[in-house]
């Protein structure tokens, strides 16, 4: 990766440079168009990055001024353990800035915030077809075994 990439917080200044990244996030997986997410949506994940009541929080990679990635992860309780898990929910970097190892840098940077919460783990979810993410994943982390089922209601 590229020295000058820096991995913050997103801050409110952020909002036109991330929410491309979020709309790029979305349609990747099919959330676009009809099917996009209702702008509530978008309105309320964005204010709950900087309500101190919220266990959501995002983490940005800017270079050169500009974002290039984003990820938002989330801490939550256990039956399992005592201390919080760490729930890496979105990971995203810009088309010209994949293959820099802004993505790596984004998962460490949010090991490292689950270190410092006294998080147990650190875990996600993808798409079997995302085969690109996951040469990345396996790298960085284990496959746990276990299949998501879910229903909407």
């Amino acid at each position: 990766m590229s020295d000058d990439v820096n991995i913050r917080f997103v801050t409110r200044q952020d909002y036109e440079q991330w929410l491309p990244l979020w709309d790029g996030y979305n349609a990747f997986y099919g959330r676009s168009g009809a099917t996009a997410l209702a702008p509530e949506i978008t309105r309320m994940t964005w204010s709950r990055f900087f309500d101190a009541y919220e266990p959501v929080h995002a983490l940005v990679a800017e270079q050169d001024g500009t974002l290039r990635g984003l990820t938002h992860y989330l801490f939550h309780r256990s039956t399992t353990a005592i201390e919080p898990v760490c729930y890496l929910q979105d990971l995203f970097t810009s088309e010209t800035a994949r293959g820099q190892g802004i993505g790596r840098a984004l998962i460490t940077a949010v090991y490292e915030q689950a270190r410092r919460a006294g998080a147990a783990r650190v875990y996600w979810l993808t798409h079997e077809t995302n085969h690109t993410a996951m040469q990345l994943y396996d790298k960085v982390a284990e496959k746990s075994g276990f299949i998501v089922y879910r229903k909407l209601l």
